[in-house]
């Protein structure tokens, strides 16, 4: 078996495991390969012959067997700040509760730890905005979403990370 098959059969079956979204040292190790220059080389024609979409930095998926394309963002966004605590909260997070009539289609905000950043992908763009709060306060505000397998925050401390990081007010139903 060639090292291309084994590459979109690790893509396969990381998708029955509910994966499909890989950082390119990830792969590496899947195939028992060393994480070299040549590997991300290995990588990158991969991506030209269209047998896998790089969508992000050194991030990619197969386009054989995609993720479900509702989470792949969120995977993105797990992948993109894995050492992290980061949560969805701000404007995304108030219109997933209704706080505010805007519906966020192409953009997904996300408060972390990490470094704030703005990343482009396939599946829309992923906004991060570092907080410098400890995590003791903020755990207590945030709650798991089983379908996106991430945290957000709740309402209240949404529009406290709206206001915290001086971002549109205006657009809020109520204040």
């Amino acid at each position: 078996m060639s090292k291309s098959d084994k590459l979109l059969l690790v893509f396969a079956n990381a998708i029955k495991a509910g994966g499909g979204i890989h950082s390119a040292a990830e792969l590496a190790f899947m195939l028992g390969e060393p994480y070299t220059p040549a590997f991300t080389k290995f990588l990158a024609d991969r991506v030209k012959k269209g047998q896998l979409r790089r969508v992000a930095q050194g991030l990619y998926e197969s386009v054989l067997t995609p993720p479900e394309p509702e989470t792949a963002i969120y995977k993105i966004i797990k992948k993109l700040r894995s050492d992290e605590l980061s949560y969805i909260s701000l404007e995304s997070q108030l219109s997933h509760t209704g706080e505010i009539s805007q519906v966020m289609m192409d953009r997904v905000t996300v408060v972390t730890k990490g470094r704030s950043g703005i990343f482009a992908t396939p599946y829309g763009v992923i906004e991060f905005t570092h907080t410098k709060r400890p995590v003791e306060q903020l755990v207590a505000h945030l709650y798991f979403d089983p379908d996106i397998k991430m945290y957000r925050a709740n309402t209240q401390q949404a529009l406290t990370d709206l206001k915290y990081c001086q971002r549109n007010l205006h657009m809020l139903e109520r204040e």
